[in-house]
């Protein structure tokens, strides 16, 4: 009878291990990860340039809702549509890419409404300035993908910040101080 017990107690207690889901780790694609900014210009139109490299991961706990995001963006890499502009923004009044040619988000906060991410805080760092930010989610999905056969994660992430509070505020107010950042991210799971 206590035997008979105790194998229904380690049953029960390895299928309950084995059903608690771990944290996953998802490397994202950088085919498919091309963080955008977009920007007021005099007011005549908003403006709108990209970043053509990018890597990071995704940590991710499907059960428990907790995880980390870590992007790298490769500010050489800036695309404005226009090489002699793409030159000008990495200048020192902006990105400055020969002393930082890298900006980063990194966050350890998901929040969730439910079942539904709604926001990520973190810090950016841009010129080597890192701030507190943080960036609604407006779509989230994890399923396996189709031409991968792997799992994998998306996301898109908007947020608005301050270049000045980045050292980067040349010609505000004329050239809006408010940038919009939408990261659009794919990730695969290892």
């Amino acid at each position: 009878m206590k035997s008979e017990l105790l194998a229904a107690l380690l049953v029960t207690f390895g299928l309950s291990v084995n059903a608690t889901a771990a944290p996953e780790t998802y490397i994202i694609d950088s085919k498919h990860t091309m963080p955008r900014f977009s920007y007021s210009h005099f007011g005549y139109s908003t403006q709108l340039s990209k970043f053509d490299k990018t890597s990071g991961k995704i940590v991710f706990d499907k059960e428990t809702k907790q995880g980390s995001v870590d992007v790298t963006i490769q500010t050489t890499s800036v695309n404005t549509g226009y090489a002699l502009f793409n030159e000008h923004i990495q200048s020192e009044d902006f990105f400055n890419t020969a002393k930082y040619p890298t900006a980063t988000f990194t966050s350890n906060k998901l929040n969730f409404n439910g079942d539904k991410l709604s926001s990520m805080d973190g810090t950016l760092t841009i010129k080597g300035i890192s701030k507190p930010v943080t960036f609604t989610v407006t779509s989230f999905l994890c399923m396996p993908h189709p031409m991968a056969k792997k799992d994998a994660c998306g996301v898109n992430a908007t947020a608005v910040v301050k270049r000045s509070d980045f050292n980067m505020g040349k010609h505000v107010p004329y050239v809006s101080d408010d940038v919009t950042i939408d990261i659009p991210v794919e990730a695969i799971k290892e």
